[in-house]
C-alpha cells in the first residue's frame, strides 16, 4: 500500500513524498526501527524493527506485555518502493527479545544464563558488511552485545558481548562509523549514576571488534536522559551526533509525561576523542519525546528527522546547509498520526538523492502499529 502528498520545497517548489507501508497486519505492534539499524548498498536497503500483538488498554505504547516480540527485518532491492520480511536471522545471547525486553513481562525476558560468540577480526570495510547492536534493558544491570554480518544482512554472526565501559548498565542500538578496516567507533547509551537511563557515549575498537574501549563520554550526565545517539561524519576527523533529550527528573508515568523533550547536536573535531555542544535543532519533540536520524545527504546538506509526539502527531525534517550549524523549517515528512506512539525513525538516501525514512505510525489510537516508508527528495 503506498500513497502521495505534495510540499512545498525550496523556492517553492512542489516535491512529491510517497508513503509505502513495509509490514501492517491487523492486531499486531511492530515498532522502533530506531532501536534496530538501516543498511543501504545502492538501492538494496535492509531495516530492522520489533512485532508483538496490540493491546488496547495497555498504556502508552499499546502493545501486549503477556507475549513475546520478535526481531524482524525488511528488506527492498528497488531503493524502498517494496519489501519482503523475515524474521531476523541471528541467535539471541539466552532466551529474551531483541532489544525489546522493557516491553514484555518477566517470562518472555532475557534469562542470566547467557551464551556469546568469541568476535572474530572483522574487516570493516568490506563491500557487504553490516553490525546491529541490542540489549537487554534499559537501566543499571542492563548488558548489551552485537552481531555482524558480510552478507547485507542475510545473516548474522554473533552475539559477541559489549563490555561495560566501568558503566553500570549499557543500552546498546545500532550506531557506528567505520574509520579503517580495523577501526570503528560506536555511539551508545549508559545508565547514569542513580541507575536510570542515561548518558551517551562513544566507545572505539581498532582491532576489528576483537576489543572495545571507552573513548569519549558525550556532554555531562543530565538531569533527565540524553539518549539514542545519532551520529554523522563530515571529515577524516569532524563529526556530529544528535542526540535525544529529555529534562528534569523522577521515574513514574506522571514525571515522564510532563516534563520537557527535545534534541541537542553535539560536535567532534579530533575523531571522536573530545566534544562540544552545538546547538538545540529541534526545542520540543512531544510527549515522551523521540529520537533523531542524522544524514549528511550527497550535496552536502545535512537531514535532521523524528517523530513528533504532541497533536497533530507526525514526522519531521529539518535540513542545514551549514553543517549544522542552522537549521531550516520544519518539513513534515508524515501527518495524520492517531497519538503519540510513533517515529523512532531510520534513514537512508539512495544513488539518486531519494530519502528514504522509516518508522513506526498508527493511524488511529486504537489501531495496529506498522513500520512505514517515506520517499522524498529535498
Amino acid at each position: 500500500m503506498e500513497s502521495f502528498h505534495l510540499y512545498l520545497g525550496n523556492g517553492g517548489v512542489e516535491t512529491k513524498m510517497q508513503q509505502v507501508t513495509i509490514y501492517r497486519e491487523p492486531g499486531r505492534y511492530a515498532g522502533w526501527p530506531a532501536n534496530y539499524g538501516i543498511w543501504a548498498w545502492d538501492n538494496e536497503i535492509v531495516v530492522g524493527f520489533t512485532v508483538g500483538y496490540h493491546k488496547s488498554d495497555a498504556g502508552f505504547h499499546r502493545r501486549d506485555r503477556d507475549k513475546p516480540f520478535v526481531g524482524m527485518q525488511a528488506r527492498s532491492f528497488d531503493g524502498g518502493e517494496t519489501w519482503s520480511v523475515s524474521e531476523t536471522p541471528c541467535r539471541l545471547p539466552a532466551r529474551g527479545t531483541l532489544s525489546a525486553d522493557e516491553h514484555v513481562e518477566e517470562q518472555h525476558r532475557s534469562t542470566a544464563e547467557v551464551s556469546f560468540d568469541t568476535p572474530p577480526r572483522i574487516d570493516f570495510t568490506h563491500p557487504d558488511f553490516a553490525m546491529m547492536c541490542s540489549r537487554a534493558g534499559l537501566r543499571a544491570g542492563s548488558y548489551s552485545w552485537f552481531y555482524t554480518s558480510l552478507d547485507r544482512c542475510q545473516s548474522w554472526k554473533g552475539p559477541y558481548r559489549l563490555p561495560m565501559f566501568d558503566y553500570t548498565g549499557i543500552a546498546a542500538r545500532t550506531d557506528y562509523l567505520v574509520s579503517s578496516s580495523d577501526e570503528c567507533l560506536l555511539f551508545l547509551t549508559a545508565s547514569k549514576a542513580d541507575g536510570e537511563e542515561g548518558l551517551i557515549f562513544c566507545a572505539k575498537t581498532t582491532d576489528g571488534s576483537e576489543s572495545f574501549s571507552l573513548l569519549s563520554q558525550i556532554g555531562p550526565e543530565p538531569e533527565g536522559f540524553a539518549i539514542m545517539p545519532a551520529s554523522v561524519r563530515l571529515s577524516d576527523s569532524k563529526i556530529l551526533v544528535a542526540v535525544r533529550c529529555r529534562g528534569g527528573s523522577g521515574h513514574t508515568n506522571a514525571d515522564w509525561e510532563e516534563r520537557q523533550n527535545w534534541i541537542d547536536l553535539y560536535a567532534s573535531d579530533d575523531n571522536g576523542q573530545t566534544w562540544n555542544y552545538m546547538n538545540r535543532p529541534v526545542e520540543n519533540t512531544g510527549r515522551g519525546g523521540n529520537p533523531p536520524t542524522l544524514t549528511h545527504l550527497h550535496d552536502g546538506r545535512l537531514c535532521l528527522i523524528y517523530g513528533y509526539r504532541d497533536a497533530p502527531h507526525r514526522i519531521c525534517a529539518k535540513l542545514s546547509s551549514d553543517a549544522g550549524e542552522t537549521w531550516g523549517e520544519e518539513i513534515v515528512l508524515r501527518d495524520n498520526g492517531g497519538d503519540p506512539d510513533i517515529g523512532y525513525p531510520r534513514t537512508v538516501q539512495r544513488p539518486d538523492g531519494t530519502i528514504v525514512t522509516a518508522y513506526y505510525f498508527d493511524e488511529e489510537p486504537d489501531g495496529e502499529r506498522f513500520i512505514e516508508a517515506t520517499l522524498w527528495k529535498p
